[in-house]
């Protein structure tokens, strides 16, 4: 690797004994290497530092590696999600302090935009969706968390902090996009397009609103066969072409109630338009980097709701409470872990997840 150098006279001596750190590195479509960079600093008084101790890898980077996200540029240090130990804090942070550790959210949030006042932390006209994007992320040894009072939690003493690192993105995700924008009430009928690790998270927090049948889609039937395992009340293999009939003749020819798409490509949009029942909801959590047709001819009468939504976090306090309390345990979706020396192959594990039947992966750092 080559590397080029701009002359800076004014901060030379200081560049050339500045920290180092382990970090991994998006590097454009197809390209990705683990490498030193130097360690981040404060930039802005609402910053801190933190010291990476667990992360994990999500879809999105995977998005990212293949060019899906433009606005996350090469040379970005990847990953949005972990636990750590405050290194620094700049002199506005009045909630943490160094050696506090914390939870790192997915969504960095000002807390006083528009957006924020209405808790669309991932609209924050400053923040929202930047870490492992538009600034660099957690895969790293070090990371710097902006808006640091509103975008870090503090974790209780004796916590499972692996269990924690769900709580960064996959478990709000699944919870804010698809439960609760499918608006999943006690008896109804859901439908999880995608039993990947959203698809599952979605599956897991459906569950505080005892729905009467959960039905999983997807085409690997290990996956399906965890969703069993994780409360799903029946499963679909979609690799036959006959899911949607499948969910109506189990319907009784009326659809479910909710169809929440988990996976982010047309064919699945479209399958949640073909099962949703007249009165019903779709909520769409997958990321889709095409476009897809949207059936009005078939819907327009049908009294249904599409929602689309970039998750919040709004609710990381509440599924604290929930893990603490033991009422969920995030942690059985974890199915392989990683030293941080290691992440090449954890992107292979996690890539190859038919193969490997990876689900969420750890990187310990």
């Amino acid at each position: 690797m080559t590397l080029t150098t701009i002359e800076r006279p004014a901060t030379q001596a200081r560049d050339a004994t500045a920290e180092t750190m382990k970090a991994f590195v998006y590097r454009g479509p197809g390209k990705k290497a683990l490498e030193n960079r130097p360690k981040p600093e404060i930039t802005a008084p609402t910053d801190a530092i933190v010291k990476i101790v667990k992360t994990t890898i999500c879809g999105t980077d995977l998005h990212i590696l293949k060019g899906d996200v433009p606005t996350c540029q090469p040379g970005r240090i990847l990953g949005h999600e972990g636990v750590g130990i405050v290194d620094k804090v700049g002199p506005a942070v009045t909630a943490f302090k160094p050696g506090d550790r914390v939870l790192i959210s997915c969504v960095s949030a000002c807390g006083k935009c528009a957006y924020c006042r209405k808790q669309m932390y991932s609209h924050c006209t400053s923040g929202g969706w930047i870490l492992g994007n538009s600034i660099d992320g957690t895969q790293a040894e070090f990371v710097r968390t902006p808006y640091a009072d509103t975008s870090l939690y503090p974790i209780p003493k004796g916590a499972d902090e692996e269990a924690l690192v769900m709580l960064s993105d996959i478990l709000p995700t699944g919870f804010e996009c698809g439960v609760l924008n499918g608006k999943v009430q006690p008896g109804s009928t859901v439908a999880i397009v995608g039993s990947g690790p959203v698809g599952l998270a979605a599956l897991l927090t459906a569950q505080f609103f005892s729905p009467a049948e959960i039905i999983m889609i997807d085409l690997d039937n290990n996956r399906l066969d965890v969703a069993k395992r994780f409360g799903a009340t029946a499963s679909v293999n979609s690799s036959d072409g006959k899911a949607v009939e499948t969910v109506m003749k189990m319907t009784g020819n009326r659809g479910v109630d909710t169809a929440i798409e988990a996976v982010g490509i047309p064919a699945t949009f479209e399958m949640c338009e073909k099962i949703v029942a007249p009165g019903g909801n779709i909520a769409n959590i997958g990321v889709h980097g095409q476009k897809v047709a949207l059936h009005l001819e078939c819907l327009w009468d049908r009294n249904i709701s599409i929602t689309t939504r970039l998750v919040d976090t709004a609710t990381i306090p509440m599924l604290f409470k929930t893990v603490d309390s033991h009422k969920i345990d995030p942690k059985i979706l974890i199915t392989h872990r990683f030293k941080l020396d290691h992440i090449l192959d954890a992107y292979e594990t996690f890539g190859n997840a038919a193969k490997t039947k990876a689900l969420k992966v750890i990187i310990e750092v």
